[in-house]
């Protein structure tokens, strides 16, 4: 389909109140392990948070890493385990997620970003001492539980006219490294940054209400009726951690919180800057 030239000046001029409207405010986005698969699309997705910042938006890239995870850890012979969502990490196992999240998918963004235009730095949570946490659980090893957040790193980044790459790794006192799930992460990032909105691209397309057909999609929730959707089952499974850290985002000052189909092109533009949104959104 080919536009005219007045309805490419319409498209920009729908953009404008949102553009205003986001300058100079933070937002974070949390960049899902099932969304990040399609190398094409991971350029897409790059290059709008590169066109966000050029228009005055203060991102903060967030990012897991799961799937990479796992396909190292097979070719390393070593069984991928989960316990209630959450990735059982041994001692070695936490070796293998350090290296792969603070190493090669953290560099693969920055350098995408960069290939696009873009200025960014690559962060992990152990850098600065940034994400302190605690062991959650004996029984899941070295997966962290968040005790404090040091935005410093973060807004030194920001004020330098890069975008900040954030690997969700944690670290305590003596030392030890904590895997730390990343949509955790993202909620205490931006909740303590006072972020505009937190925007978490995932493989769905946001809130279904009828987990069989992809049009149900819940526009809105209420962060106080979103429980009444866990007891009736239309949240359910894995999507009940997520709903958690939204919940919480929230409930601690980050103004609306967005769950996206990040395998669609382009869907942080079309939710942040058109009339017509797409996903979930938590407020």
């Amino acid at each position: 389909m080919e536009f005219t030239n007045p309805q490419r000046a319409e498209v920009l001029i729908e953009a404008l109140p949102y553009i205003q409207k986001y300058n100079d405010k933070i937002v974070v986005v949390k960049y899902g392990g099932g969304a990040m698969k399609n190398d094409d699309l991971k350029h897409k997705v790059m290059g709008d948070i590169v066109l966000l910042s050029l228009i005055g938006v203060k991102v903060v890239l967030v990012h897991g890493g799961g799937p990479e995870i796992t396909d190292t850890l097979g070719k390393l012979g070593m069984e991928s385990k989960f316990l209630n969502g959450l990735r059982v990490t041994d001692a070695d196992t936490a070796k293998i997620v350090q290296m792969v999240l603070a190493g090669k998918t953290n560099k693969d963004l920055v350098s995408i970003l960069q290939s696009v235009g873009g200025k960014a730095i690559g962060l992990c949570g152990i850098d600065g001492g940034m994400i302190s946490a605690t062991m959650k659980d004996e029984n899941l090893g070295y997966v962290g539980e968040i005790t404090d957040f040091d935005p410093t790193p973060v807004l030194n980044t920001l004020d330098s006219g890069y975008i900040p790459v954030i690997a969700t790794l944690g670290c305590d006192s003596e030392g030890n490294v904590y895997n730390i799930n990343a949509d955790t992460a993202a909620a205490k990032i931006a909740a303590t940054l006072g972020a505009e909105s937190l925007i978490s691209l995932t493989d769905t397309s946001g809130i279904l209400r009828d987990p069989s057909d992809k049009t149900s999609t819940i526009p809105v929730i209420n962060v106080d009726e979103a429980y009444k959707l866990v007891d009736e089952g239309i949240i359910s499974g894995g999507m009940i951690p997520k709903v958690d850290c939204c919940v919480n985002a929230v409930r601690e000052g980050v103004k609306k919180v967005f769950i996206i189909d990040g395998s669609i092109p382009h869907s942080l533009i079309v939710e942040m800057l058109t009339d017509e949104g797409i996903g979930t959104m938590f407020h």
